[in-house]
Formats: C-alpha cells, sequence, structure tokens
C-alpha cells in the first residue's frame, strides 16, 4: 500500500511539472486575463450606451434638426444592445464580429451626429448637450483604452495557443484562438461625413 501511494505521489508530480511546462498555467493566467479586459469593454460601450437616450433627447430639443441624424443614432443604439454581450462572445467568432459591426455602426452614428451638431450654433452653446458631449468624448476614450488593453491580452493568449509545443496543450484542454477587434473594419464604419462648415446654419 505504501509503494502504491509513493507511486501515485510521482505520478501526480509529474503530472503537475507536465502540465507547466507545456503551458497550461499560462493558459489559466492568460485566459482569465483575457475574460477581465472584455469585461471592461463591455462595461465602458455599456456607458456609452447609457449615454445616448439623454444625448438625443438633448438633441431634439434644438428645432429643426435632421430626423435622419437622430433616427440613425436610435437605430444604431438599439441594434448594438440587442446583442448579447456576454463573456463567452470571446470564443464565439461570429458573435464577436456582429457585435463589433453593431458597435462600429453606433460609432458612426454618432460621429455624424457630432459633425451635423456644428450647423446648430444655439445647440453647441447648450450646456446639457456640451456636459453630454464631454462624457461621451471622455467615454469613447475610455473605450479606446480597454479595447487596446484588449487586443494585447488576446494577442499574448493567441500565440501561446498556436506556439510549439503550447499548442498541443491546447488541442488536448480546448484552448482556441479567440478573436480580437479589427480596427481597419470599424474604422471603415465609422468615417464620419464629410461636413461643409461654410453652409449657413439650417435654424
Amino acid at each position: 500500500m505504501g509503494r502504491m501511494r509513493g507511486w501515485m505521489s510521482a505520478a501526480l508530480v509529474l503530472v503537475t511539472l507536465l502540465l507547466g511546462g507545456c503551458g497550461y498555467n499560462d493558459f489559466q493566467r492568460l485566459d482569465e486575463q483575457v475574460n477581465a479586459a472584455w469585461s471592461e469593454v463591455l462595461n465602458q460601450y455599456q456607458r456609452r450606451a447609457d449615454l445616448v437616450p439623454n444625448l438625443v433627447a438633448t438633441v431634439k430639443g434644438e428645432a429643426n434638426f435632421e430626423q435622419e441624424t437622430l433616427s440613425k443614432v436610435i437605430e444604431a443604439r438599439a441594434r448594438a444592445t440587442s446583442i448579447q454581450a456576454t463573456p463567452e462572445l470571446v470564443n464565439n467568432p461570429e458573435a464577436f464580429q456582429k457585435f463589433q459591426a453593431a458597435q462600429g455602426e453606433l460609432t458612426g452614428a454618432l460621429s455624424r451626429l457630432m459633425a451635423v451638431v456644428e450647423n446648430y450654433p444655439n445647440l453647441k452653446a447648450n450646456q446639457a448637450f456640451q456636459d453630454l458631449r464631454v462624457q461621451l468624448e471622455g467615454t469613447e476614450n475610455r473605450i479606446t483604452v480597454a479595447r487596446n488593453r484588449y487586443i494585447k491580452a488576446v494577442q499574448e493568449y493567441n500565440v501561446l495557443t498556436r506556439s510549439f509545443p503550447t499548442n498541443l496543450t491546447a488541442m488536448i484542454f480546448g484552448y482556441k484562438v479567440k478573436p480580437s477587434f479589427t480596427v481597419a473594419d470599424e474604422a471603415a464604419i465609422s468615417a464620419p461625413p464629410k461636413v461643409d462648415f461654410g453652409k449657413p446654419a439650417t435654424n
């Protein structure tokens, strides 16, 4: 019996060393790091979504404001918030892409809204609108920081997943490459239109 326990203890030590040497512990650490970074991304996107209703309500108070621009912001927010943003999204490339596209569309709609506001001096001077604008700009900056941290965390995790011999550990334990943000695609979606600032205000 004592010899059996000795063999079991030795086997346990060997398995622990093998797992550690093949990157198992690194996968655990980096997976948690990716999930934490993703949670922060979701927090900042939610913060932005929460600002939109007040922003829209304030802009609606401006006479003759372009309704099409407002409608697109409202529709884009509805699409962005209709996607259930869960931790599992980081393991589903297709769902992740849809989430990114929806958030990129909202980014674009808000950019166009801010461009159009330049034609409305009264709205630009509205203190409530200015406060919301500052909050929105701050949130966009936090989104950028959170996204960059997520991109870095995913890059580190994916390198481990693809590298030898840790790719063998990934196959055994089901660790797969995680999707990341594609800056080029979102930039195309969010590019604001050209605004003719020489044009007189419409109000």
